[in-house]
């Protein structure tokens, strides 16, 4: 098992020093949720107010599902094929696809870690202890570079057909979910496929009965899940900052704060999609999406299409407490006057 280092808490004086601040305005307590994020990255840079955001990097573990393939009734359980993982992954290359028009529309920036292939988890496990040490040691190893290139908001994203299913079976497994309850619509799937679905986690969940932590991992989910769960865990040991989005990073990070406490302080919620994985996940975590935008397209996209709030609330924060200080500073200024009886 790879080494984790224990993650530390966010500043909460920073945090509460900025809550504090704009609780104080009438303007600034007009911000709403756009103040709690201005005081969880407060806390998370250990300044009061936040700096703004320089270099944010999103980072796409891509890897194949082997539960892809499985069908049932000769009926698949995605509407993509499995063959559309490396197309996306050459638009990726290429610099097309809309995860690189968001990027672009927001100064963010995308790096793609491709990862080994899985095991079909309905019938074999997803990976053996050595695989599972590499990609666990991979997603650790990328946190380290992206931080020490300067990222101070990082995005883990992933790509891979058949990642809800992944997700189902390890959140059907963390909650003791039934299959029917937990699965969810995934890409958009028709009732024969939601049948596949249904029957490829049922028989997934039935293997890891017994099983926890990271026995689960390595039996039901991908190296590139385990690649995730690893960069979670060493971003936030280096105080690193994330956003998250789709249903298969929402339930890395449940995994990554199991193996980790304390991650999920590092962690924001950009988006919720309806995928029932997903909604446990966020429950577990406690952590409230800023965004309702049902985005399933993966690749980080609907974490992108907040960034662009998450630097306004940085820079209005920022001007309310600047405008209060000087207020406060021309108050303790002003002379007294003196009158004569």
């Amino acid at each position: 098992m790879p080494e984790i280092t224990p993650v530390p808490r966010p500043d909460q004086q920073a945090r509460l020093a900025v809550a504090a601040a704009l609780s104080t305005s009438v303007r600034g307590d007009s911000f709403g949720t756009l103040n709690d994020v201005a005081s969880w990255l407060a806390a998370c840079q250990g300044v009061a107010p936040a700096a703004p955001l320089q270099r944010t990097r999103v980072i796409v573990f891509a890897g194949a599902h082997g539960i892809a393939t499985r069908t049932f009734e000769d009926v698949g359980l995605s509407a993509f094929a499995p063959e559309s993982d490396a197309e996306q992954l050459t638009e990726l290359a290429e610099g097309a696809g809309p995860a690189h028009t968001m990027a672009r529309r927001t100064g963010a920036s995308i790096h793609v870690v491709e990862c080994a292939p899985s095991g079909a988890i309905d019938v074999e496990p997803a990976m053996s202890t050595e695989e599972f040490d590499a990609a666990f040691m991979l997603g650790q190893t990328t946190a380290d570079a992206e931080i020490d290139a300067g990222a101070d908001l990082l995005i883990p994203a992933e790509l891979g057909v058949g990642g809800t299913t992944v997700a189902a079976v390890l959140m059907g497994n963390f909650t003791a979910t039934e299959p029917v309850v937990i699965v969810g619509p995934g890409s958009g799937t028709t009732d024969a496929m939601w049948k596949t679905k249904v029957t490829v986690i049922r028989d997934a969940m039935f293997r890891i009965r017994n099983l926890d932590g990271i026995e689960v991992i390595k039996a039901a989910s991908s190296p590139s899940f385990a690649a995730l769960v690893g960069f979670m865990c060493q971003a936030a040991a280096r105080r690193t900052p994330m956003l998250i989005d789709g249903p298969l990073t929402a339930t890395a990070a449940v995994y990554a704060e199991k193996l980790a406490p304390g991650v999920k302080h590092w962690l924001y919620a950009a988006s919720a999609t309806t995928e029932p994985s997903h909604i446990k996940a966020l429950e577990l975590l406690k952590l409230q999406p800023l965004l309702e935008l049902r985005m399933r397209a993966g690749q980080g996209l609907a974490a992108l299409s907040a960034v662009p709030l998450i630097d306004a609330a940085v820079e209005l924060a920022g001007d309310e407490l600047a405008v209060l200080a000087a207020a406060e500073s021309n108050e303790s200024q002003t002379p007294a006057t003196e009158y004569e009886a």
